[in-house]
């Protein structure tokens, strides 16, 4: 990926380093001078984007970045402090409903997380796509869905060395899909980078990384976290599950909405494949994932459903910022060129 522009103090400092290849040994103690000057860390900037080059080492790395930096221990000890500061914010915010089915049964498990992410009242965002959004607008949305979309899946792969028997295969059941089932062309990353073609969009990994706020980097940040982190594999599963159960019928509006505007199935075809993929990862990922890994390890019952819970919160948190600035005729977007 293209290295992002600084978002304050943190990330000059991180970005200067990578780019000289000298680390400075103080960079924890600015990540946690930001954290403590930040008001919330999901809308901070600087520690957000500073969190998304972190990660993105993990990923497909920075160009003209050493590959080695992924594992420089100052990196990590930075990383360390703002993961430490980001995943106690949610903690402190995402609220897991006291009242969801108690049990650990697979049945049970499953039954919990349809209740939790049927509960969801707020304002929709395909609603808003499919009935109100402009053609710009669209632009915007692909735009922001571009930094998880084009590594779609990525994230939650990492569970898998994570986990044993059932729930393992579970997991590959539903990856294998997400990666087109061996055949590129239909990986659901490169039916996203089509749909952005089609729009006259540029489908390069990361490219309109610049153009995203915070709140849609700590939605994709929280996914790589979760992911990075094996005492978070109940996080990571229950993101998943409540991922693929909140998938279906959103999709379906996505793509109302862009045939509103009068482009074709080749455009849409990313959302229509999700329509009928995830009603069946939804039942794969509630059952035999979620529930075949608490039924194996019971005591992650909570840390499934707080994955679960907080994907929904961000979610909610990204589509509010969408749909606000869009019902105030503003754009969504930072500034080019900011």
């Amino acid at each position: 990926m293209r290295a992002p522009a600084p978002r304050g103090p943190l990330s000059d400092h991180l970005l200067a380093g990578l780019r000289s290849g000298i680390i400075e040994p103080e960079l924890p103690s600015h990540a946690e001078n930001a954290v403590l000057t930040s008001t919330d860390l999901a809308l901070d900037e600087d520690v957000q984007i500073a969190l998304t080059v972190l990660y993105e080492l993990h990923h497909q790395g920075i160009d003209g970045v050493d590959e080695r930096m992924e594992w420089h221990p100052v990196l990590l000890a930075t990383r360390a402090v703002l993961d430490a500061a980001y995943e106690a914010h949610l903690r402190e915010v995402v609220t897991v409903p006291d009242d969801l089915d108690p049990g650990t049964t697979p049945d049970q498990v499953a039954r919990a997380l349809f209740d939790l992410t049927g509960r969801d009242s707020g304002p929709s965002l395909a609603g808003y796509v499919a009935k109100k959004a402009t053609d710009e607008q669209l632009h915007e949305l692909l735009q922001h869905r571009s930094v998880y979309q084009l590594k779609e899946a990525d994230p939650h792969t990492w569970a898998i060395p994570r986990l044993l028997g059932a729930p393992k295969a579970a997991l590959v059941e539903i990856q294998a899909d997400e990666y087109g089932g061996g055949r590129p062309e239909r990986m659901h990353a490169a039916l996203f980078a089509r749909t952005m073609r089609g729009l006259g969009l540029d489908d390069t990994y990361g490219h309109y990384v610049d153009r995203v706020p915070a709140v849609t980097l700590a939605s994709v940040n929280m996914m790589s976290m979760f992911g990075l982190h094996r005492r978070l594999r109940g996080a990571i599963v229950g993101h998943l599950a409540a991922f693929e159960m909140t998938s279906s019928r959103p999709n379906r509006l996505y793509g109302d909405g862009f045939r509103r505007h009068g482009y074709d199935a080749d455009v849409t075809w990313y959302f229509d494949e999700h329509v009928e993929a995830d009603a069946v990862h939804e039942q794969i990922a509630g059952r035999d994932l979620a529930g075949g890994l608490v039924a194996q390890h019971p005591q992650l019952r909570d840390e499934v459903l707080f994955g679960a819970a907080a994907c929904l919160h961000a979610d909610a948190r990204v589509g509010a910022h969408l749909i606000e600035r869009w019902s105030a005729g503003e754009s969504s977007l930072l500034p080019a060129g900011r």
